[in-house]
């Protein structure tokens, strides 16, 4: 059976009315595609974490709107860990499958990085947004396949040094590597429980030597991902599931 989950803004929620407006994609996907009609019960979420039982009361071609019943534990729990995965950007489906999975597996933050080897150059600004966006709604689409109730943040590219720069509150920074990196085992072995953890993961490319000094002015720690050589999206995946299983909820 389809999974009748849908998503509306916190500002789209109005309680003292008990009714919520889904809008755009959200109401031509409930009417055009799953076909549904004034009685029938989904369920929705606000993307910061609440989830709510809700009956179709009108369905139209851009807007429907729906009576809250009542507020529902979501179909999954987020993970303890507030987990920002940061990647080299990568070519089309490459960076869709980052987000698309990145949201599976409980990421909270996504950071798309302008490197010096990465596959991908933003040219103009507008260009940055549009991608952004679209990675956006492959996040909110794999959150509600997946049964997230808090969305995963998408940020807009930005090269490494702003990045460094944004990191001011963070429990372990690790930057993963092809070389000049320690294993996984003895990276982790004596960490404590950390709740906050920035993840870097370059391009197949690999990072720079002036990169991998960055990384180490802010005493992040570097770490290699065993002895074959791994495509930069199967990394990057490789290193959340590994940060979700020692400090997340992957067991």
């Amino acid at each position: 059976m389809t999974r009748r989950r849908f998503f509306a803004l916190p500002s789209a929620f109005n309680f003292s009315k008990r009714v919520v407006t889904l809008t755009s994609d959200e109401a031509r996907h409930l009417r055009e595609v799953l076909r549904l009609k004034t009685g029938d019960e989904v369920q929705v979420f606000d993307g910061a974490g609440r989830e709510f039982r809700a009956v179709v009361s009108q369905a139209r071609r851009e807007f429907a709107e729906l009576d809250i019943r009542d507020e529902i534990e979501p179909p999954k729990p987020e993970s303890p860990l507030q987990l920002t995965l940061a990647v080299a950007l990568l070519k089309g489906e490459k960076f869709d499958l980052v987000v698309q999975k990145a949201t599976e597996l409980g990421v909270t933050r996504l950071v798309p990085l302008i490197t010096s080897r990465a596959d991908v150059r933003i040219r103009e600004p507008q260009d940055a947004a549009r991608k952004a966006k679209r990675w956006q709604r492959i996040a909110l689409e794999s959150a509600k396949q997946c049964g997230r109730a808090r969305l995963m943040l998408v940020d807009k590219p930005t090269n490494l040094h702003e990045f460094f720069r944004s990191i001011t509150d963070v429990h372990l920074g690790v930057m993963f590597t092809a070389r000049d990196g320690g294993s996984v085992e003895v990276a982790f072995e004596t960490k404590p429980d950390f709740k906050s953890v920035v993840a870097l993961v370059g391009s197949e490319g690999g990072w720079t030597d002036d990169e991998l000094s960055q990384a180490c002015k802010h005493e992040w720690q570097l770490v290699t991902l065993g002895g074959r050589t791994l495509r930069a999206e199967t990394a990057a995946l490789v290193a959340v599931t590994l940060l979700q299983h020692r400090f997340g909820d992957l067991v």
